[in-house]
């Protein structure tokens, strides 16, 4: 009885961690960054609409909810320039259609002048502006799928 116990409270200690993703844990790390990047100071928006959503987003708090933390990874690269934004709601993001709405406007969807595309999974929201061809984003994108199943 009592190794019953003590492994079903190791299994939900470890299904607990296992689940508990952070901002942190979501972020390129620098042996991630593909060659040719350089983290850089500043937000770097491919559209303003991107860069005034991250800036101001308790305005928009009634719309997708409110945010318990934020963070930008912004790089530079010859040819390839932008950022990644990570956001952790307190609850599970709801501004689905707001933020396509602003992102893409009437198209809902991305394009050449309006590249931004974002995963929201539960309480993460991820926000690409870069362009579609990134590199940098195809190596995001890969690390937040396989953290966010």
């Amino acid at each position: 009885m009592k190794i019953t116990i003590t492994l079903s409270t190791l299994f939900l200690l470890f299904t607990t961690n296992l689940f508990s993703q952070t901002l942190a844990d979501l972020k390129l790390k620098p042996k991630e960054i593909p060659k040719g990047y350089i983290a850089s100071d500043g937000n770097i928006c491919i559209t303003p609409q991107v860069c005034t959503f991250y800036n101001d987003i308790e305005t928009y708090s009634n719309i997708v909810g409110k945010v318990k933390s934020k963070a930008i990874q912004n790089f530079k690269r010859k040819g390839d320039s932008g950022s990644i934004m990570y956001f952790e709601f307190e609850h599970t993001f709801k501004g689905d259609r707001f933020l396509q709405g602003l992102l893409w406007g009437k198209d809902g969807q991305p394009t050449d002048e309006h590249p931004e595309e974002y995963i929201a999974n539960g309480k993460f929201l991820i926000i690409w502006n870069l362009h579609a061809d990134s590199l940098l984003k195809e190596k995001s994108e890969a690390k937040a799928a396989n953290l966010l199943q």
